[in-house]
């Protein structure tokens, strides 16, 4: 324990040989994401537009001792119009990254979806919370426990491809990545053991791409070495998974909740699937917590700002 979250801190450090990624800050208007957005870009993280009521906005900044005197801020009259301006800039290309303020999680990602105006691509929208263990020997990627409800099987498909997506981004050269349910057999009375089944198929086909899939396995064969031999399961997966898989929001909710409350882990969030990586942070989330969600959407947006130039040039 005495080298607890040295993960996160890896990942701040990594996420600095970046330049500062610009990031729309929907609604700053509590010291909370205000100061989180601030501390972020004093790290060299992000390069903030507050997008909000400029008075209010100034009001907090002032109240709380926070000095946003470098910082651009886009005038919105209220959290609609504020999520609705930060999804713009993000459209004209202004803002590589979003990061939610005080606002209702529902209203940022309504304005993200919204047809015409909004940021979707083919992809399926989704969650991973990267979870900072400290009894575990690396970060594990847990998805999706905060967009999908009950994701069908193509929805996981996508669930999954963000999922990959973003661990070799922060990375991790062939991810593990285990789909989990009750039990670590395919039982036709238990619709999440079929459907993991399939989606490993769809791997071998090619369908899904960039990580090495396996599953149904159960929690604990997912994570612990010990517990997959004593079931002598033979997989590459098994206690070494990466990226794990839930089968609905409630379950992915869970699962994060209890490794953040029992197991003393942390929870850094992103929403990926949309033209750019979104910051959810919650008013309960540490310092480190909120630094290394903005350093997992920087890394991505650097990695795709990058892939976008070599495209460009070759």
């Amino acid at each position: 324990m005495e080298q607890k979250h040295k993960k996160y801190q890896r990942l701040i450090d990594h996420c600095r040989q970046f330049p500062a990624i610009p990031t729309a800050v929907a609604h700053p208007c509590d010291e909370s994401s205000l100061r989180g957005a601030v501390e972020a870009a004093e790290m060299g993280i992000i390069e903030p537009i507050l997008v909000g009521p400029h008075a209010k906005i100034e009001a907090v900044a002032r109240d709380c001792g926070i000095d946003i005197s470098r910082y651009e801020i886009v005038d919105a009259e209220h959290s609609h119009a504020a999520a609705d301006m930060a999804v713009q800039l993000a459209r004209e290309g202004r803002a590589e990254v979003l990061m939610k303020g005080s606002l209702h999680t529902d209203e940022l990602m309504g304005a993200v979806v919204r047809s015409g105006t909004g940021l979707r691509t083919e992809r399926r929208i989704s969650h991973c919370f990267i979870m900072d263990v400290p009894s575990l020997d690396r970060a594990i990627i847990v998805t999706d426990a905060a967009i999908n409800i009950f994701p069908t099987m193509e929805d996981k498909m996508h669930i999954i491809q963000n999922a990959i997506d973003l661990a070799i981004d922060l990375g991790i050269v062939k991810p593990k990545v285990a789909i989990l349910s009750a039990m670590e057999t395919i039982n036709p009375k238990l619709q999440s053991t079929i459907e993991a089944g399939a989606l490993c198929k769809m791997a071998d086909r090619g369908q899904i791409t960039g990580g090495i899939l396996d599953g149904p396995l159960a929690f604990d064969n997912a994570i612990d070495l010990d517990a997959a031999r004593i079931k002598k399961i033979d997989s590459p997966v098994a206690g070494r998974a990466d990226i794990l898989v839930v089968p609905d929001l409630e379950a992915g909710n869970m699962l994060a909740k209890s490794l953040s409350f029992m197991a003393d882990a942390d929870a850094a969030g992103i929403v990926l699937g949309a033209r750019v990586p979104i910051i959810l942070t919650s008013r309960a989330d540490s310092v480190l917590t909120r630094l290394a969600s903005s350093a997992v959407a920087a890394v991505v947006a650097a990695v795709r700002r990058r892939q976008s130039d070599k495209a460009v040039t070759g």
